[in-house]
């Protein structure tokens, strides 16, 4: 399979919210309408493109279908020499798993944090998924940190 990596374009939306919605990980999704989830995605690629403070890539297949993506955002710690980059979504369409796609994806965003002078990348991700299980980050360097608690505050 030959996959182009690019950044993310306005045009994305509508691929990007059919994984969304896809992986299904995220309960609120199934009470709206795709449409919604597009215009949301919408409005989180303007915010991307709006400033230098996050990347957001794209792998699409030869026929120019998006068939994964990953989003980072750039945030300055004043205790690292560089900032951190948080991979806050990488997803790769049901079909098209297990073909390398997010090998490339990953490849993609540890070149763009090491060209912008990050100290590190983190990330989260469930133990349930087939990524965490079969050791997808671990075998490309990561190290999962078990001195550390990750903690999330629902505002909505």
């Amino acid at each position: 399979m030959n996959i182009t990596i690019r950044n993310v374009q306005f045009q994305d939306a509508e691929d990007i919210t059919s994984i969304i919605r896809e992986v299904g990980w995220f309960e609120h999704l199934k009470s709206e309408s795709a449409q919604i989830t597009a215009e949301r995605v919408r409005q989180h690629i303007s915010l991307c493109l709006a400033d230098d403070s996050h990347s957001a890539f794209v792998a699409e297949n030869e026929k120019h279908k998006v068939i994964g993506y990953s989003s980072v955002h750039y945030l300055p710690y004043f205790f690292l020499p560089g900032p951190e980059g948080y991979v806050s979504e990488l997803f790769i369409s049901a079909e098209d798993r297990g073909q390398g796609i997010g090998n490339v994806l990953l490849e993609q965003v540890i070149a763009e944090a090491r060209r912008r002078g990050c100290a590190r990348l983190s990330l989260i991700n469930s133990r349930t998924r087939e990524s965490y299980q079969r050791k997808f980050y671990e075998q490309h360097g990561w190290n999962e940190r078990t001195e550390i608690a990750a903690f999330v505050l629902p505002l909505i």
